[in-house]
Parts: C-alpha cells; structure tokens; sequence
C-alpha cells in the first residue's frame, strides 16, 4: 500500500490515504450544506470514482461534491398533523403513503413530538390541522402553535410549506388553526409552495385534490435516487385487514337500551356492538366511528318538497343508483350547514334566506339550528335531481366516544347514545345517526363501524396516579371505559367522578354500576348535579367550585383531570371554574391561574372531549 501523500490540489487523493489540509477543508465546507441522505449518496459516489482507471482525468474535490449536489434530493418532505379527532391525522398519513410511492424522502409527525426549531432545518414541510373548540389548536399542537408566535421561533427563509385545514364551516372560526399556522410560517419567512386550503366536513375529495397538487409541485425536488432504495424481503404472510373510515368493519348490533326514565325528557341507549372476529382492538378514550343509513321517510319528505319522484338515476362514486338510494347511503340530509341555505337562497329566490345569507352570524345560527327538509320547506321550490345532490353535503360518520374497556367486555364496544329528537309544528326531527342507532336498527342488524384513537385522551401511563373526571350527560360514556380499566388493571390511583343531568329520578345514567364501583372502592368520590331538582339550575361546575379545595389538593399531588361533553357552555363552564379554583385554592393571580391551567393541558394533565 503506497504510503505517498498527494499533494496536488487539482486532483483526488488516494482514498487509502489521508487527506491534504486544502482537500479536506474543501470538503468539510461542502459536506456542511448536505444532509445525510445526501453525504451517503456522495460516499458512493467518490466510491465509484476511486475505481476509475485514469486519476488524472478526475475533477478536483470541490467540482465532485457540487455535482453530486445537483444530483443528490434536494431535502425531504416533512408532513405534521394536528389533530384532536383523528381525521387530520387520516389526512397526514395518506399523504405520506401517496409521497413515499413517488419515491420522496418523507416523514411523518404527530405535532406534539415535532420541535419547532427543527423547522429551520427542513426543505420542505406540509402541515394537516384541525381546528379544535372555537378557533383552538388541538391538543397535540398547542405547544408548537404557541412556539410559532413566540421570539424562540426560528427565521425560516429557506423554507418551503403547504397547509391544508380541516374544519366545519358552520363554526364561525372555520380552519382556524390552518390559517394560523399559514400567518406564522409566512411572518417567519417561509414561502408556500401551494395555497392553503381549507376543507369542509365532507373533506376527502378535496383533501384528494390539494394532495395530488401538493406533491405534483414537490416531486421534482424531492424524488430518492435510485440508489437510495433499499429492497427488502416480504413476508408472504397476509397483513392483518386495518379498518378504517374508507374500509369499516360490519359489525351486528347485540343491543339499544333505553337508560333514562319513563317521564324523561331524554332518551339516552346504551348501545353494544358485537366485534366477535374483527381483530379490532381499542383503548378507553378512543372513539368509534359510526356510518349510518339515513331515515327513509325523511328523504321521501325531501324529494316531495323538491319535486322529485326518487327514480331519479344519478351517478355516486362511479356508481349508478336512484337518487332515493343516493340520498339514503350517501348523503347528509339532517344536518343544515351555511353554504347549503345561502345556496338554496338563490336557487328559490327566498327573501327570508336572502336577508338571512346576508348576515354571517345569523345565517351560522339559523343553519346550526334548521334541519335540510326544514330549510327546503321556507319557499317551494322544484329542482332537479343533480341541482339537489348540489346542495347537498356527502354523508360523514358520526364519533361516540368508547364506552367500555376491552378488559371488561372482550370483543364488544359499548356507547352512550343520546337521541337528537325535537318537533317542528307537529313533525319530529331527528338526529341522523343517533336515530339508526336507537329507532332505525334492530338487534341483529349490521352497522358499520371503525375505530378512532385519541391520544389526546388518555388515561395516566401510571395507574397510581389520581384522576379527576367531569362527564355530565352522554359525556360520561369516556369515564365508564376509563374506570372499568382501572378495575381491571387493578390500579391503586385514587378516582373521582363528577356526573351532571337534568333529575335524579330519571337521568342518572349507569346509576347502580356507580354504585358499585364506589361500594368496591374503584371510585373514591362522586358528586352528582341535577339541574331541575331544585329552584335554582346546579350544574358540574358549581359542584367543581363547592370542592374547590379537595379539588386543588388533588391537583397538587398530580391529579389528571378529565372533560368530556358539550363545548360550547358546559366545557367552558368547567373551564373558568378551574381556573377560580387555583386562583382561590392556589393562592395565584388571575393571569398565573390561567398559565397554571394552560400548563396542565401542556402536560396533558388537563384533557378534553367536548363536542
């Protein structure tokens, strides 16, 4: 082996020997502008280059890592999903499938393991998000969006980024995390390689569109050399089937029980779904999701209001059917929406709806408030069948939070189902799917059903660890999983319930397995508010307030606290009631308590699902 440095600075060195001074400054400078995708690219290519047959013909050193820079990925495609409910984490993941088979370089990350500095260093990056409550960040990302907003946030100029927001237009802070992180990339100086866009509740196809343009404008860029792909051996065994919102199981439903009294003014079911050989397993927080079919006699209210026999052919997914049967499997015809009354405003030239589409927060207000047959029925109006399926949005299935642990019912999951019922005049209205599940299917009968985790309500990795849980309504359905977990698990940490309702008598929801569970000494407290049973309305909060030093104690010792229920008065209510509770009990200002709470959440020590 030669033992002679090369000291000409115009040609490679022997590889078997060291570098001189120049030749290797030359290259740490250009290995300091490559990734490691691309320094294990160069490797093999001076590799390659030491096997030449002519070492004078070779270009110096500095010529060599330009050209394999031209070369080599220019970055790698980075895709962050905020999500609370799991559709934009859906989102992220089809998107990385779709990038990987064009051969990028891609990762994929939860936004609460994704450090925010680290944008600095990315090429290119895509944010999915969903917007959470009125206009918040979900929980797994409420610590990168406030670290965008802060003066730790990187400059970011060499940046590239899309964002696609998920959301429902009916809520007046529509994609609202979207937008946001769109504003902070933009402020910081990144540049989007494609506009924002921001889908509605019936998102697939217009996810479907963003994606394919999103990748269609990176793909250059960021496609793997060749090289870079390593093939490697496949099992011939068949993967285990994944179902998911695009491939549900059909499950058969075993029971809908009604569990509120007689003179109720709810009915509330305890639904149970058989999942006996699916193979799907869940956790408690998670929730499931439920395709249903919608009422046959309300779509045939519609198509006579609209002037349509239901014969109609129309084509759904390439797939040719009446337009009855259309609006029966395929179709949101229960819920109202804004685009759908503005629309139907000009189509029949109403001038209620008129005066009302005018109006942003009337319009949100009157939609949220007026069922599809009910919008219809403001001025008679004939169209024809593709001017209907027009106005209409594709069904979605609806979320019920699990209630049941799987170490208590093996391969079966359980759901507390509350009845969307009220009159119209002399007419009933229902909710879509909480109708199917308790009137529309009979035991035995098949529903399709998929399983969404949420990470973001979890209980405590350490089971010695207490828990605070606040579920008034069907918003105790979480807590049922969570303590039937605990009592399985045998977990020593202490378990308090906080259950609100309308009256005692008829709406305490799982009253004797409360009993029970308090008997056996699972569940160490429970306070109960029913609102109707006194002159004066007593709910959740005020009861959070009543023990409000029992409450900071706990807090104190490392107690996770637990929400689950109405957003728009009752979670707040617990909210502001928390907050008075570590002003009070912790002896902390107005603005500390708010901070203090804030921190829980960020140590998901304080989790919500509200709805």
């Amino acid at each position: 082996m030669s033992s002679n440095r090369n000291t000409q600075p115009q040609e490679l060195p022997n590889l078997a020997a060291p570098l001189n001074d120049q030749q290797l400054s030359q290259l740490q400078q250009a290995s300091s502008q490559l990734s490691s995708n691309q320094l294990a690219w160069v490797s093999g290519y001076f590799w390659g280059l030491s096997q030449a047959q002519a070492p004078a013909q070779l270009t110096p050193v500095a010529s060599a890592v330009s050209s394999a820079t031209a070369a080599a990925p220019a970055g790698k495609l980075t895709i962050i999903f905020a999500s609370q409910t799991g559709n934009a984490k859906g989102v992220a993941e089809e998107l990385k499938e779709e990038a990987a088979a064009l051969g990028m370089d891609v990762e994929l990350f939860d936004a609460s393991d994704y450090k925010g500095k680290n944008l600095a260093k990315e090429t290119h990056v895509i944010i999915v998000a969903s917007t959470n409550g009125e206009g918040e960040a979900p929980d797994n990302a409420i610590e990168l969006h406030e670290f965008l907003q802060s003066k730790k946030a990187p400059k970011l100029p060499n940046l590239k980024y899309g964002v696609i927001g998920l959301g429902d237009s009916s809520y007046e802070f529509f994609c609202q995390t979207g937008k946001d992180f769109d504003t902070f990339l933009t402020k910081l100086g990144a540049t989007p390689f494609i506009d924002r866009v921001d889908c509605d509740v019936d998102y697939d196809a217009a996810a479907g569109e963003w994606r394919a343009k999103a990748l269609e404008v990176v793909k250059d860029e960021l496609s793997s050399q060749a090289a870079d792909v390593v093939t490697l051996p496949v099992a011939n065994a068949a993967a285990p089937v994944s179902y998911t919102k695009k491939n549900p199981y059909t499950a058969t439903l075993l029971t809908s029980q009604k569990i509120t009294g007689r003179d109720s003014g709810k009915d509330v079911r305890h639904v149970e779904i058989d999942l006996e050989g699916s193979g799907i397993s869940y956790k408690p927080g998670d929730a499931l999701g439920v395709w249903f079919e919608n009422n046959s006699t309300l779509v045939d209210a519609i198509l006579a209001q609209v002037g349509l026999s239901g014969i109609e052919s129309v084509e759904v997914d390439g797939e040719s059917l009446s337009i009855r049967s259309a609006l029966i499997r395929h179709y949101e015809v229960t819920a109202s929406n804004p685009q759908l009354v503005s629309q139907f405003a000009e189509l029949s030239d109403s001038k209620k709806l008129l005066k009302l589409a005018s109006d942003k927060d009337k319009l949100r207000e009157y939609a949220s408030n007026t069922q599809v047959l009910d919008v219809f029925k403001e001025k008679k109006a004939k169209l024809d069948a593709e001017q209907l399926l027009s106005l209409l949005r594709r069904l979605t299935p609806r979320l019920y939070s699990i209630a049941s642990s799987q170490e208590e019912v093996d391969e079966e999951v359980h759901l507390t189902v509350g009845l969307v019922e009220y009159q119209v005049g002399e007419e009933s209205r229902f909710g879509g799917a909480s109708h199917f599940l308790s009137h529309g299917l009979e035991e035995g009968g098949e529903v399709k059903v998929f399983v969404e985790h949420n990470n973001n309500f979890k209980l405590p990795e350490n089971g010695d660890t207490p828990v605070i849980m606040v579920g008034p309504g069907t918003g105790i359905a979480p807590f049922r999983s969570f303590i039937q977990e605990r009592d399985n698990q045998g977990d020593k940490g202490k378990n308090w319930l906080f259950f609100g309702d309308r009256t005692f008598t008829q709406d305490f929801l799982y009253q004797v397995e409360w009993q029970k569970y308090l008997k056996s000494g699972v569940l160490n407290r429970l306070d109960v508010a029913f609102s109707r049973d006194q002159h004066e309305k007593v709910y959740v909060q005020h009861r959070l307030l009543e023990q409000g030093q029992q409450v900071w104690q706990w807090l104190e010792e490392g107690a996770h606290i637990y929400v689950c229920g109405d957003a728009n008065h009752m979670a707040k209510d617990v909210h502001s009631a928390l907050i008075e509770i570590v002003k009070v009990h912790g002896g902390q200002s107005a603005e500390q308590a708010e901070e203090f709470v804030n921190e829980l959440r960020k140590a998901k020590r304080y989790q919500k699902d509200v709805y």
